[in-house]
């Protein structure tokens, strides 16, 4: 079990690697839809799962803070996390190990790189 201080000092670590560690100790309703979509991915990661599932994570952010959220993801995998990651943005998809199309429920493509 956690002390205090170890959730703490957790929870601080991972609104850092969403770049988010000075907003720590507002309400939700204080930060913006993205600053809030960022918290979430760090919520996701408090008990250190082995598979991410993330719908549109980057759907609410700009494209400088998009790509910071996909490199700390690119650094999960290369840590041995699985990421499903659900997206409308071609390029992201297009930075993917692999991408699955999806139409009208049935699997029309599917690509692996690396």
């Amino acid at each position: 079990m956690y002390t205090p201080k170890e959730r703490q000092d957790r929870a601080l670590y991972l609104l850092d690697q969403v770049d988010m560690v000075d907003q720590a100790y507002k309400l939700p309703s204080e930060i913006s839809g993205g600053q809030q979509q960022r918290v979430a991915i760090a919520r996701a990661l408090a008990n250190d799962p082995p598979i991410l599932a993330a719908d549109e994570p980057t759907g609410n952010l700009d494209s400088k803070t998009a790509d910071s959220v996909f490199m700390l993801f690119e650094e999960l995998i290369s840590n041995g996390k699985t990421i499903l990651m659900v997206t409308h943005d071609n390029e992201l998809a297009s930075r993917t190990t692999r991408t699955i199309t999806i139409a009208d429920g049935q699997i029309v493509d599917e690509v692996r790189r690396r």
